[in-house]
Parts: structure tokens; C-alpha cells; sequence
């Protein structure tokens, strides 16, 4: 019988650096913070990069402002920014999902899926996720306290979304909703981090996130509707019923809508932008198309799959920003 610590999770891939080189004693706390999973911390990075990029574009006083980012690249997202958001992307991730899964522990036991999570299996106690979320805590608070004052303000403001996340299935029958308030906020945070300040931009760019989040994570719910439904807790893949595609289509519709509505405020080219974008798009039209819900592994591939989304929306925001340095 495999120890507890060799216990892999049960959607993680296989062959995963966690399971196969990271030191045993070490296993169970890497697994409770996702290392093994990255892909979640890559979706919530996404929007906060979409964010950095397009406020980049903006006007030079934005770039000039005494936010301490910008005048490295201009006219290109700040690398030292984009990597401060890496390492806090990562960082709240996992301190969020270990608060999850301890608020969690006794639901996760009753899901086939989550049924192996540490703290669910028993390979973690309480306690020790209680100093996992501590440490984790450290690199996300500095990485915080490096933007200015009202960027600061801005991501300390979505400690209330992470906290009630837990406690949404319990309470409604969407908390794919306060899923998507909360990771999508990188979008408010990354424009604030670069410029000091909000405006219609960012506030459509967290729109079409948020609609972007709601979307997927009903795909990955689609995984777990017997259990859910058995446990007697909320989740949009129960909720939308027969429709579940009908509004992956309305979400993934207003995803797409919203994030180059935000590109063209910016002021973002159109052309060399939407030669790039449109193939985001068509990835979103093929997950609506060809995912069989039915189907847990092809929801969990269709879901793994949005970092493929995230990354081409960089790249368009990206691209057209080097047309517009060419050009002038």
C-alpha cells in the first residue's frame, strides 16, 4: 500500500514533477497548493498579464507615473511586473486553494474526485495547512506591498471574494459566479499596479474575465454533477441544466466581446490584434463545439485547456504593441 505522502491526486497528470522528483516529505504540501495542477494558477495569471499589456499601450503619462513600472519596455508590458504577478499568481493560488480545501474537507471526502486531496485523504492535518497558507501568505503580501498605494488597496479588496468562495456552493446554486469575481480580479489589479488608477478599460477587461471564468469552471463542474448533486451543493453545471452549452456559448460569447472591446478602448490596433485574436476565439468556438460533458477527462481537457485562450489573448495585446513600435 502506498504511503500517504506517494498518494497522487486524483485529476493531476501523470508523470507531474511533484509526484515524480519533488522530495516525499514535501508531496502533500505541494499537492494542497496545486504544484502539481499549475494550470489554475495560470488561468488566474492570465487576466492580470491581458491587464499589464494593455495598459502598457496607453497614454505615456501612464508609463511615466510614479508607479515604479514601465519605463523598462516601452510601449511593452513591464517585465519585472509581469514577473512580480507571475510569483503572486502562484502564490495566492495556493495559499486560496488550501484554504478551499480545508473549509472543504469533509464535502471533498464525499466526491470521488477530491476524495484524495491531502487534507480530505488525511495526508495533511488542519494544522498544517493552516502553515502552508502562512507561508504562502509572505510572497503574496510582498509582492502586493511592491505596487502602489491604490493598487494595494485594489488587491487587498479581493480577500473578501477568496474568503467567501468556500462557503458559495452552500449558499447558491452559481458560485461559479464568486469564482469568477475573484479570479478575474487581475484584470482591475494589473492595471492598477501599472497605472495607479481605474477607468472603463480595465472594468470591461474584468467583465469579459469574469464571464471567461464563470464559463470554464462549468466546464470542470461537469466533472463532479452526481456527487454534487448527492451532496446537495451548488454548481452552474446543475444549475443550467440541459443548457449548459447554450450558455458556454452567452459566456464565452461575452468573454470574447468584452476583452476586445477593452483591447480597442486601449487603443490596441485592430488588425495585427485580431489577426492573433481570432484564433483565440476559434479556441473558444471549439470548446463549445466539441466538449462532451458527459465526459469527465474530455471536461477536464477542455478546461486545461483555456491556458491555450489566455496565452493567445497575451500574444494579440503583445503583437500589436510591437506593430505600433514598428510603425512609429
Amino acid at each position: 500500500m502506498a504511503r500517504p505522502e506517494e498518494t497522487a491526486v486524483a485529476d493531476a497528470r501523470p508523470g507531474n514533477w511533484v509526484d515524480t522528483i519533488a522530495p516525499r516529505v514535501v508531496r502533500p504540501y505541494l499537492r494542497l497548493a496545486r504544484f502539481d495542477r499549475p494550470v489554475g494558477a495560470w488561468l488566474l495569471l492570465w487576466p492580470c498579464w491581458w491587464s499589464i499589456a494593455l495598459a502598457a499601450h496607453q497614454a505615456p503619462a501612464f508609463r511615466w507615473a510614479a508607479t515604479g513600472f514601465g519605463s523598462r519596455s516601452e510601449g511593452f508590458p513591464d517585465p519585472i511586473l509581469l514577473l512580480l504577478f507571475l510569483v503572486g499568481a502562484f502564490a495566492m493560488r495556493g495559499l486560496g486553494c488550501a484554504f478551499n480545501d480545508w473549509v472543504d474537507r469533509d464535502l471533498d471526502r464525499s466526491v470521488a474526485r477530491t476524495a484524495s486531496r491531502p487534507i480530505a485523504s488525511g495526508q495533511i492535518k488542519t494544522v498544517g495547512a493552516a502553515v502552508l497558507m502562512a507561508v504562502l501568505a509572505v510572497p503574496s503580501l510582498a509582492v502586493l506591498l511592491s505596487f502602489n498605494r491604490f493598487a494595494i488597496g485594489v488587491g487587498l479588496a479581493s480577500l473578501v471574494l477568496i474568503a467567501a468562495y468556500p462557503f458559495a456552493k452552500r449558499v447558491t446554486r452559481f458560485p461559479q459566479v464568486v469564482l469568477g469575481l475573484a479570479f478575474a480580479w487581475g484584470a482591475l489589479l494589473g492595471w492598477a499596479a501599472f497605472t495607479g488608477e481605474l477607468s472603463y478599460t480595465p472594468l470591461i477587461l474584468y467583465a469579459g474575465s469574469v464571464a471567461w471564468v464563470i464559463a470554464y469552471d462549468t466546464i470542470y463542474a461537469s466533472q463532479d454533477i452526481e456527487d454534487d448533486r448527492i451532496a446537495g451543493v451548488g454548481s452552474a453545471a446543475i444549475g443550467f441544466g440541459r443548457y449548459v452549452k447554450v450558455w458556454l456559448a452567452v459566456l464565452y460569447g461575452i468573454a470574447a466581446i468584452a476583452i476586445g472591446t477593452a483591447a480597442w478602448l486601449a487603443h490596441v490596433p485592430v488588425l495585427p490584434f485580431a489577426a492573433v485574436y481570432i484564433a483565440a476565439v476559434v479556441q473558444l468556438l471549439w470548446q463549445i463545439v466539441d466538449v462532451r460533458l458527459a465526459d469527465p477527462a474530455d471536461c477536464l481537457a477542455k478546461f486545461r485547456s483555456n491556458h491555450t485562450f489566455g496565452l493567445l489573448v497575451f500574444a494579440a495585446i503583445v503583437v500589436a504593441n510591437a506593430f505600433t513600435k514598428v510603425v512609429h
